[in-house]
């Protein structure tokens, strides 16, 4: 028998519980009997048991740390690759990784879910800002049994199925010998308790469904499809457990000007021609009120403005985003004889009476057209 039971491991002095345990499941994968005949790895095995079984118990595991050895000299019996074992647990235990190791009972009380709920805003709320009141509907804790789940004066019961313990094991017999396996205890759903009596007014459940209204803070510039998380406002989990978070997905509404992109805005503005030649001012409603916007002469079809900081606020940052104002000259379409003799003689006088010719890179009508739906 081996007298470094690190060693034979392939551990250090001071390896964690959890590096011991999966240092001797790889051993045994490569050494076991069915696995590997060899004399010498059955050897191996044995030692690798032992230590294993040494290493694995805290008083014995403290007796080598001071310099002694638990098994004495040789340890008679104590030697043998199954010491300790549950039939073949533990073996199993190394081949399928915790088939059967105990788990114990679990808490009754688990984390809640977690709620989400939608919430239309114009675009002046998602541009500054908003507190807005909700009303959500979620599970809260149950204010008759607070979670426990028993009825009044009541209390719970150890389950007679698996003696509070939370498990239930059955026994099979392979060709390794016995193979134990362990699963959750059908009757109390591994907590290791039942509820003889249930409370009235969540059924044993520890929470009740209900309304209530929840106050939202929205930042400013927020966008579509964003979701601000509340923390601990979802789901009062099973048996009273802390509640999941509640997020509060955005959706902002079309706005009957401006259209969006990212903290810029854009909007098109339809201009006379005979505006667009000569100049003037337009009053444009922003999000920050009334602007007079100066209208250069000659602007053609397809310019745009720049207003600059007139945008969306940034989230999470400084500064705003811009306006930009696409303009659009309307060509009129019905003259009267009067307006039309005046329009002729203004054709004259610029001598563009006849079609303009097209010139390679001059700028006749048809390139215009392309310079303008390329936003040159």
């Amino acid at each position: 028998m081996p007298t470094d039971y690190y060693g034979a491991l392939g551990v250090s002095r001071d390896a964690t519980n959890e590096e011991i345990k999966r240092a001797y499941r790889k051993l045994v994968r490569d050494l076991h009997p069915d696995v590997n005949p060899d004399p010498a790895a059955q050897e191996k095995f044995k030692n690798v048991a032992t230590a294993y079984e040494v290493l694995r118990d805290p008083q014995k595991r403290q007796i080598v740390d001071l310099g002694g050895d638990p098994l004495g000299n040789g340890g008679g019996g104590a030697g043998s690759p199954f010491t300790g074992f549950n039939g073949f647990g533990d073996i199993m235990d190394a081949f399928f990784g915790g088939a059967g190791a105990s788990r114990g009972p679990r808490s009754r009380a688990r984390t809640g879910a977690d709620a989400l709920i939608r919430l239309e805003l114009d675009l002046v709320e998602t541009a500054f800002g908003a507190t807005k009141e909700l009303m959500v509907e979620t599970a809260v804790l149950c204010t008759a049994c607070t979670g426990a789940g028993t009825a009044p004066g009541t209390h719970p019961q150890t389950c007679t199925t698996c003696n509070g313990v939370g498990e239930v094991q059955s026994i099979q017999r392979s060709f390794l010998g016995q193979v134990i396996t362990k699963r959750a205890c059908p009757a109390c759903g591994g907590v290791g308790q039942v509820i003889p009596e249930p409370c009235p007014q969540c059924g044993g459940d520890g929470r009740v469904r209900s309304r209530r209204s929840l106050s939202v803070k929205v930042p400013a510039g927020v966008e579509d499809g964003m979701r601000i998380r509340l923390s601990g406002q979802g789901e009062v989990g099973p048996g009273g457990g802390p509640a999941g978070d509640l997020y509060v997905e955005i959706h902002e509404r079309d706005h009957d000007i401006f259209t969006r992109e990212g903290a810029d805005l854009h909007c098109r503005v339809s201009l006379p021609m005979t505006a667009a030649a000569l100049g003037t001012t337009l009053s444009l409603t922003t999000l920050d009120g009334e602007q007079e916007i100066e209208i250069r002469p000659g602007t053609q079809s397809g310019s745009i403005i720049t207003l600059r900081a007139a945008g969306i606020p940034k989230l999470r940052a400084t500064g705003r985003g811009h306006l930009y104002v696409h303009v659009e000259v309307i060509t009129p379409t019905r003259l009267d004889p009067e307006q039309e003799e005046i329009l002729r003689k203004l054709a004259a006088l610029r001598d563009e009476e006849r079609p303009v010719s097209t010139r390679a890179g001059g700028g006749g009508l048809f390139s215009r057209v392309r310079d303008a739906f390329n936003g040159r």
